[in-house]
């Protein structure tokens, strides 16, 4: 029998019948601690709610399955699911990553991991020579994100893994703007998965939390557990219930966004007033034959403008959109817009007439008449 498709994937995944009562919709479990039986032991599985609760559990067996994997990990946010790869190194090993990222992924790489006593070299991932030519006998983790944030950059996956896994090393790679349904990473060899879930699937910008995926390691698998209950690091029961509940229509929103992101985008370069758009969907992208061949149903929906007249137009086109909101973060199903130097803060390498847009479930015709009044 065939697998199914995505939107029953997501449906299944995210929807099992309780088995105490049969609800369809799994109830919160509310409770830090669990009844022991009259020997001391714990046969129904929970002992307390750091080390693992009813709904952290469906959660993190939803998306193994949406990924492909055999396990994962709810986290407290992004951030924390990025550390919890992060720990798995010690003094003395050498990580490689990409210098263009999400600006919280390179502030943990040049502070806490460096910190302690890591060597962390950035490089330009697309370049593959330079991948090649940065690994050494010391390199313990490859990080790939692809797309990009927030230049949209695509890096190839299958070749960076096989590069990264003839030095020995782990390969980990941030899906949060692709999703499992835009790109299935594990299918390419990486090790690990991470996403921000605050981001798309959440998909509604109401709860912050992160996740890791391992494809096939059961030790390793068990190493990020060990240290998810260590740290109590895990998330709470009502997140994740709200996180698995949204999971549900991931398919279908995300789907949606992709087709408004690139009628979106192509308007863009339609405009006098844009210098520049970046969106691996369009075919001038440089990485848009490599994002073609390893992303399905969609390029993303987050895409980025550099305006023609500076910051100050960046800033003023902000201003003037009605259905567009000028918020941090990204993948719910409103649209926000972003001036993301301005956000990341003095050292930001962005360009400062640059503004990025997160595409919602909008009518496509309404967000494209907006961004048309807002540019003129």
């Amino acid at each position: 029998m065939r697998q199914p498709r995505l939107n029953t994937r997501c449906v299944r995944a995210a929807h099992t019948p309780d088995t105490a009562t049969g609800a369809i919709a799994q109830p919160i479990y509310l409770t830090t601690t669990f009844e022991r039986d009259a020997d001391g032991a714990y046969s129904r599985g929970y002992r307390y709610s750091r080390e693992g609760s009813p709904n952290r559990v469906s959660l993190e067996s939803c998306m193994a399955t949406l990924e492909g994997g055999i396990g994962a990990l709810a986290l407290a946010s992004g951030l924390t699911a990025n550390i919890a790869v992060f720990e798995l190194l010690a003094s003395g090993d050498h990580v490689i990553a990409p210098h263009e990222a999400y600006y919280g992924t390179l502030k943990q790489l040049r502070e806490h991991v460096r910190e302690r006593g890591i060597a962390v070299d950035f490089v330009d991932c697309r370049d593959l020579s330079a991948v090649k030519a940065a690994l050494t006998a010391r390199t313990r983790l490859v990080w790939i994100e692809t797309p990009t944030n927030p230049l949209l950059s695509i890096t190839d996956i299958a070749v960076v893994t096989a590069l990264g896994h003839e030095a020995g090393a782990l390969v980990v790679c941030d899906n949060t703007f692709a999703t499992p349904v835009c790109q299935t990473p594990f299918d390419f060899g990486v090790d690990l998965i991470v996403h921000s879930g605050t981001k798309y699937l959440g998909g509604h910008s109401d709860v912050l939390s992160g996740l890791v995926v391992v494809r096939e390691d059961a030790a390793l698998l068990e190493r990020l557990h060990a240290w998810q209950r260590l740290c109590g690091a895990g998330l709470g029961p009502f997140d994740c219930w709200l996180l698995r509940r949204s999971i549900a229509t991931l398919g279908i929103r995300v789907r949606a966004q992709c087709r408004n992101a690139l009628l979106v985008a192509e308007f863009l370069c339609t405009q006098p007033a844009v210098e520049r758009v970046y969106y691996p969907g369009l075919p001038q992208h440089p990485g848009h034959a490599i994002a073609a061949a390893q992303m399905h149903d969609g390029f993303g929906a987050v895409l980025s403008v550099c305006m023609a007249n500076g910051r100050a137009a960046a800033f003023e086109t902000v201003r003037r959109t009605r259905f567009f909101t000028p918020a941090t973060s990204l993948g719910g199903v409103e649209s926000l817009i972003e001036h993301r130097a301005s956000i990341e803060g003095p050292d930001s390498k962005t360009p400062q007439n640059l503004l990025r847009l997160s595409i919602g479930i909008e009518d496509s015709e309404d967000l494209i008449d907006d961004l048309a009044q807002a540019l003129a």
